[in-house]
């Protein structure tokens, strides 16, 4: 294997991981483990519940948004599918990741609904996974979309 074999394969590796880290902490939301403590931080009160199933609803929509402004450019991966386009209309005119900070609203929202230290670490886990998904993918769309940069700067987030 060459270097430069070597380096792709390292490269695309890292690019499963990602994902595969984001889908499993994303499934820790939905699983009770008997095993990991899950102590309250402060007691849930029903306007915190409240605010949290408000959080997640609106992720959730923002999440649909996406998705339907995406259409065929959809991938759990950072890297642009073959003969994609850049999306830059609908919700994407506001910010470049609405999928990605939805996760995080999801996951912000649980918290807030069981304010326990096991869901901060998700959140917190899962805001990192991303974070380094955005620095990847926004690799990838720079070189692909000559006109990603322009965009870049019209869209701070």
């Amino acid at each position: 294997m060459t270097k430069f074999q070597l380096k792709v394969y390292l490269k695309v590796a890292y690019e499963i991981i990602l994902v595969f880290l984001q889908f499993f902490i994303i499934m820790l939301h939905f699983l009770k483990w008997e095993l990991i403590p899950q102590k309250q931080i402060i007691q849930v009160s029903p306007l915190s519940y409240l605010m949290g199933i408000l959080i997640i609803i609106i992720a959730l929509i923002i999440m649909l948004v996406a998705i339907k402004d995406l259409g065929v450019n959809l991938s759990p991966f950072p890297r642009p599918i073959a003969n994609s386009n850049l999306v830059t209309k609908g919700i994407y005119r506001f910010t470049r990741h609405p999928m990605y900070y939805s996760l995080i609203f999801f996951s912000f929202g649980v918290f807030i609904i069981k304010l326990s230290i096991y869901y901060l670490f998700l959140l917190i886990s899962l805001a990192l996974i991303i974070k380094f998904k955005i620095a990847l993918e926004e690799q990838f769309l720079n070189n692909k979309f000559k006109n990603y940069l322009l965009y870049k700067n019209q869209v701070k987030y």
